[in-house]
């Protein structure tokens, strides 16, 4: 009896334990909303919009250099990727009445430091403005690249943009545990995934 009585407790356990599985999945899932937002999803746009945007700083001194094809190709797919995504991220913010950040490309097109984007990133940082998230250059790291030879910046880039993903990854993936909103949750996914696949490429080429 007392062996009978202690199988239909375990069984019993075990049942409500596989139970509690499924309602504490069902609840994560119903943490997601396609209207409301989070304090989570208002910190990833503000401190993803300008990460990206140095992301196409480093792209856009790519240009008119003589680089490896497998960087300017990489190069223009990180443009493509992250220009729109900006402006989605942008437009959340302003439909949330929340702030939307300035960049080191505001920066330099507003022809602070005569353009240069380790000049507009060191006006960034002597007014305290210079985002301080993980994988950002500083001025110093930017005006590195920006005088490194056509032989030395190859892999200056490569490194740079490494460390630049590795960075915004960690941050997507913040997101993706503690955000609300589901189109932000979903665009941190796109981000992992697009940029652990280029930390390969880029992997590849430091190694050829």
């Amino acid at each position: 009896m007392r062996t009978t009585t202690a199988l239909l407790a375990a069984a019993l356990t075990t049942t409500l334990l596989a139970g509690c599985g499924a309602d504490d999945s069902s609840a994560t899932e119903q943490t997601l909303s396609d209207t409301e937002h989070n304090d989570a999803d208002v910190t990833f746009a503000q401190d993803m919009i300008p990460h990206h945007a140095q992301a196409l700083t480093l792209v856009d001194l790519t240009l008119d250099r003589d680089v490896d094809p497998g960087i300017a190709d990489l190069a223009e797919q990180i443009r493509a990727e992250q220009a729109p995504e900006i402006e989605t991220m942008a437009g959340w913010l302003s439909d949330w009445d929340e702030e939307v950040p300035e960049t080191v490309r505001d920066h330099s097109n507003a022809g602070h430091g005569g353009g240069a984007a380790s000049d507009a990133m060191r006006e960034m940082e002597a007014d305290g403005d210079a985002p301080a998230m993980a994988g950002m250059l500083t001025a110093d790291q930017l005006e590195a690249l920006e005088q490194a030879s056509d032989d030395e910046f190859g892999a200056l880039w490569v490194d740079a943009m490494i460390a630049h993903h590795t960075g915004a990854i960690a941050m997507a993936e913040a997101e993706q545990a503690d955000g609300r909103y589901r189109p932000a949750v979903e665009l941190a996914g796109d981000v992992v995934e697009a940029q652990t696949a280029e930390i390969a490429e880029l992997e590849q080429l430091l190694g050829g």
